[in-house]
């Protein structure tokens, strides 16, 4: 095994999904400098300060397993399967020059195909995967996922989401405080209570009109990371491509792509929050059917017939 130089790195769609949440985090900075000022009067800074530091607690070791268990619903593997991910583990890692013990692998007890990298450490695939993929094609996942780690991808999303956590609890609060609003002309209320939310709606709209670009931004921004995951999804096929897992990785593709069209189980879960980042396959897939236009935009994961076609062209190529 020779060790590549450069065991991580970020490449520009890490960088963009970055610059992307650059929004969110100024919202959620202003969010946090003015509750701490109103908490905490003379020592705002030093809550601000925690919030900043805060996002170092994503590649903490420890942090990270609490997160994988009680967010992602992840777990350490038993013996068995340990003995059947280590040695395909070693392989991947091996082909890459990365040091495998760098990430750990865990388990999720799920009826999907998937996998996914999380947090800077994590690797998880699915029970499912581990019973119904061969030896080939589960290390073509691990391969998919660990390209997610080297380039960033996994680190830059999770830091991004993490610090946009204030600003999306405000951006929710507006949401369905206008959408209260607009009941309360359906029903019968106190006028007080009416006055109350018409007030403060009003307030919340002249704020938005008033600083109308961080809103439009906020707006568009999820179609624009949206857009940004699905060429990280394509990049991190082509780093397991170059490995050499190429046509292993199209066979898992191709059992997607046909569970989906009968409507079967090759999902993955949302990607919400803190929780499931750089999934192999769409959090879409399960509904079947036909996604609204929205929903494609919205899509994480690029469709089954353009990852394949790069798949195809990468692997004609080497």
């Amino acid at each position: 095994m020779h060790l590549a130089k450069r065991q991580r790195g970020i490449d520009a769609t890490a960088v963009v999904q970055l610059l992307l949440q650059l929004p969110s985090f100024l919202l959620g900075l202003m969010i946090v400098t003015t509750l701490s000022h109103l908490l905490f009067p003379g020592m705002g800074w030093l809550g601000v300060l925690l919030w900043l530091a805060s996002g170092g607690l994503a590649f903490h070791r420890p942090t990270e397993r609490v997160l994988a268990r009680h967010l992602l619903n992840l777990r350490h593997p038993t013996p068995g399967e340990s003995d059947r991910l280590e040695p395909l583990w070693r392989e991947v890692t091996a082909r890459m020059g990365v040091e495998g013990r760098v990430y750990e692998l865990w388990i999720e007890d799920s009826d999907h195909l998937n996998a996914l990298a999380a947090a800077g450490h994590i690797v998880g695939v699915t029970r499912i995967s581990l019973e119904r993929l061969s030896d080939g094609q589960l290390a073509a996942v691990l391969a998919h996922e660990l390209g997610h780690h080297v380039r960033g991808h996994a680190w830059s999303l999770l830091l991004g989401q993490w610090y946009a956590v204030p600003g999306s609890f405000a951006w929710t609060a507006v949401r369905r405080l206008i959408r209260l609003t607009i009941g309360v002309g359906r029903r019968r209320v106190g006028f007080w209570t009416a006055a109350l939310l018409v007030a403060v709606s009003a307030i919340a709209l002249t704020l938005a009109w008033k600083y109308w670009f961080l809103t439009l931004t906020l707006v568009i921004g999820p179609y624009l990371l949206a857009a940004v995951a699905r060429r990280t999804e394509l990049r991190a096929d082509h780093h397991a491509v170059a490995a050499g897992f190429g046509p292993m990785l199209a066979e898992v593709l191709h059992m997607m792509q046909a569970a989906e069209r009968e409507g079967g189980h090759a999902t993955a879960s949302a990607l919400s929050g803190c929780g499931k980042t750089a999934a192999i396959d769409p959090p879409t897939a399960a509904r079947g059917g036909r996604r609204s236009l929205s929903g494609k935009l919205l899509s994480s994961h690029p469709d089954y017939h353009t990852r394949l076609h790069r798949v195809a062209s990468c692997v004609e190529r080497r």
